[in-house]
């Protein structure tokens, strides 16, 4: 079983295709498609740890020249340094603007290795193949690409969009159990700002053991949501409006990450923990949302960060060097009710210091 998703944006229109056991033949086709003979693969290093055999298969049956670099795991890889060492790669390897550079991995893989396709010759062809679950649902659509810099989480990058994404379940296999988790908060999110049945579907990942959960259930969630962010993308691709919606809960997120040196704490529980902020912040503008729906999800998240290793006025701080600010004050993406987004300038600091310490209750 598979599914076709077709993405629409001003350059030109991709397809997603989600399925399990795709990834060969999808790699045959795709390189096929181009003229050169030289394919490029910026690879997780976990992910060609686990999954090398079937890598240079599918690769050797190209017939095609084939360069490989593997991309270290975690944040730091998201670089100014290691971009440039991305962009050396494609470009003392031969790459052309006729050549496909393969993208295969997590969030930061994706963002780090499509800033460098996005850079190299001012824009070599972009094959995403996200193998984590938050990779597949949210940052392998979209084109958004880049690396973080001192002062804040992607301040540098190009919107860049890719070729086509490929998303092959069976990646997930050797996923752990947090990997999981942490794409379960971008699914709750398109289920709180747009479709309502996602919370529910989404309890698929409350089952202790994953391994039996039902494939189609998951291809087709994860399909819905790849959807949902198409159609955004499509209406306002380079975020003037309401692609924003899509940053529900990030802003708190962000400045989490931010204050936690993007290493005690992963993006998806940081983005968890936001959308509880932007919950208690709505409601304290006029919603009147129970966070029930996300709080049964809970238990899935283990902090290893404790509330007071954070700062109140640290936390706000950084907020306020967000780029998603426009002005003196802070612009969050809040809910009028669910599944009814709304983008807001808060200059309220008592309200946003309460929805603060809302969240971290939980942690």
């Amino acid at each position: 079983m598979s599914k076709n998703i077709q993405i629409n944006t001003s350059p030109y229109s991709y397809n997603a295709v989600v399925g399990e056991g795709i990834f060969e033949e999808q790699v045959k086709e795709i390189s096929d498609s181009f003229e050169g003979d030289i394919n490029f693969l910026l690879v997780d290093e976990n992910v060609e740890k686990y999954h090398s055999e079937i890598i240079d298969k599918a690769f050797e049956a190209t017939g095609k020249r084939f360069y490989l670099m593997s991309v270290p795991e975690g944040e730091q890889s998201k670089s100014i340094d290691f971009w440039t060492t991305c962009v050396e790669f494609l470009l003392e390897n031969g790459v052309r603007r006729n050549t496909p550079v393969f993208v295969m991995g997590g969030g930061v893989t994706g963002d780090v290795g499509g800033f460098a396709a996005a850079s190299a010759l001012r824009g070599a062809p972009l094959i995403h193949i996200p193998t984590t679950v938050l990779a597949m649902v949210d940052s392998s659509i979209g084109g958004k690409t880049g690396v973080n810099h001192s002062t804040g989480k992607n301040l540098i990058g190009a919107f860049y969009q890719p070729k086509k994404v490929v998303a092959d379940i069976g990646f997930l296999k050797t996923l752990p159990r947090n990997e999981w988790t942490n794409g379960l908060s971008e699914i709750l999110k398109y289920g709180a700002i747009e479709r309502a049945d996602i919370l529910d579907r989404a309890q698929l990942f409350l089952e202790d053991d994953l391994s039996p959960i039902s494939h189609e259930n998951l291809i087709e969630l994860i399909a819905d949501c790849i959807q949902i962010k198409a159609d955004i993308v499509e209406k306002d691709e380079f975020e003037g409006n309401i692609r924003a919606y899509l940053n529900f809960g990030h802003t708190f997120a962000h400045a989490l990450e931010k204050d936690c040196g993007y290493q005690s704490i992963s993006h998806g529980e940081a983005v968890y923990l936001g959308m509880l902020a932007a919950i208690d912040l709505s409601n304290q503008l006029g919603a009147d949302l129970k966070p029930d729906k996300l709080l049964k999800y809970r238990s899935l998240y283990r902090y290893r960060v404790s509330k007071d290793q954070l700062s109140l006025e640290d936390l706000m701080n950084h907020m306020k060097f967000d780029k998603k600010r426009t002005n003196q004050h802070i612009r969050f993406v809040l809910l009028k009710e669910w599944q009814s987004p709304v983008l807001k300038i808060v200059e309220s600091e008592s309200a946003i210091h309460q929805a603060w310490q809302t969240a971290l209750q939980e942690i």
